[in-house]
């Protein structure tokens, strides 16, 4: 299962002209995956080469709400999260970029959604999920806020990253210890240790292809059999009320049906009767409302998800619509305006994430569960420990 040409061989070269350069890692994919297990390989003493075929990342790693929903996960996940979490606060300081330990606001708007906040707080340790009365929960998302707030619980282990800094931060600070890249540069396959790029070949003693959803055009075998389609989601960039300061993400009950934590609990099946019930547009649209604010103030807002293989382009105004008013609404403020507007895309599977090994020497790593920013560290860290206890590649 590889993507070379049967010439591989006899086609090496670099771009010196001379024998293949040799790494102890080849990195491929330079999003928020690729750069974690790129970072865990330097911290082993590695030379490692990252290729990338863009000039910058341009992907799910920069199209997301810069949250790491830390909290929210559960068992291994939230293993992983916590393990990602250090790791950020780390490079952050350590790169120059913005983390910011700021925890999240799960707000209720009903009893229903209240009844979950309850139960998860009593389940974790004192302090990591704190309930809020109305007034507290209004104030930590600016002030005003919807008339319908019932209360809210804070998530302690939260963190926000700004993900058009942080991806672009991680990369530098990389390169500045001694992490190679070479952008622009396709990844065209692998045999028995050569890396074939549209730059010439390399040697690697390991090969992580870190590829998000195109995991299918690579290895169509391996995406079948993990299930892998591709998830497009509807998100927006909107200007700050006037005034407007939310340190923590915030999240609704529509976030309730999608992580772990809460929809693992007892009274989130009455919640999702309730939504079900009294909001079918989100649901139709598979909404998690929530937000988080820039550091220039803006707002990321969103999401709606869809799946399939291949996805349709085009945006529904209807679905933005919806999402705009309803975020709107939870602030308490007349309305929102619209500053940029996309279609983020990942990797969707039965499975959180996939981690597999075509042969020896290759590894395939894609998160296939929206949570790349959570627990891309902590996967990372966790692929290598697997990748050490292997026999070594020949």
């Amino acid at each position: 299962m590889d993507t070379t040409t049967p010439d591989l061989h006899d086609t090496a070269s670099t771009a010196s002209g001379g024998r293949p350069d040799r790494y102890d890692v080849v990195v491929v994919g330079a999003g928020v995956i690729g750069l974690a297990h790129a970072a865990e390989a330097l911290d082993r003493g590695l030379r490692v080469l990252v290729v990338e075929r863009d000039h910058r990342a341009t992907g799910a790693s920069v199209r997301n709400f810069g949250h790491a929903c830390v909290t929210a996960q559960s068992g291994d996940m939230l293993e992983l999260a916590l393990a990602a979490r250090e790791r950020w606060l780390r490079h952050a300081h350590d790169g120059r970029f913005p983390a910011v330990a700021s925890g999240a606001v799960a707000v209720a708007r009903s009893r229903a959604e209240l009844a979950v906040l309850e139960e998860l707080a009593a389940s974790r340790e004192s302090g990591q999920v704190r309930l809020l009365a109305a007034p507290e929960t209004v104030d930590r998302i600016g002030g005003v806020g919807d008339p319908t707030i019932v209360g809210g619980a804070f998530l302690r282990d939260d963190v926000r990253v700004d993900p058009r800094a942080a991806v672009a931060g991680l990369a530098a600070l990389l390169a500045s210890r001694g992490v190679t890249f070479r952008w622009g540069t396709a990844y065209l396959g692998w045999e028995d240790g050569l890396v074939r790029t549209s730059r010439g070949t390399v040697r690697a003693d390991r090969t992580i292809v870190c590829v998000g959803h195109d995991v299918d055009q690579l290895y169509p075998d391996l995406a079948e059999q993990h299930g892998i389609r591709r998830c497009g989601l509807q998100m927006a960039l909107v200007e700050p009320p006037t005034g407007l300061s939310i340190t923590p993400a915030v999240l609704t009950g529509t976030s309730m049906l999608r992580y772990p934590a809460f929809a693992e609990t007892a009274a989130a099946t009455v919640l999702r009767q309730e939504i079900t019930r009294e909001r079918p547009d989100l649901v139709a649209m598979d909404a998690n409302v929530m937000l988080t604010q820039r550091p220039d103030g803006s707002l990321v807002v969103g999401d709606s998800h869809r799946y399939d293989l291949t996805l349709d382009p085009f945006l529904d105004e209807g679905v933005s619509a919806t999402l705009l008013q309803d975020v709107a609404t939870l602030l308490g403020v007349g309305g929102l305006r619209v500053r940029q507007r996309w279609m983020g895309v990942y990797a969707h599977a039965p499975e959180p994430y996939l981690v597999a090994h075509p042969a020896p020497g290759l590894t395939v790593v894609s998160v296939t569960s929206g949570v790349g920013m959570t627990i891309s560290h902590g996967l990372a860290a966790r692929t290598w420990a697997g990748l050490e206890a292997l026999p070594a590649p020949v």
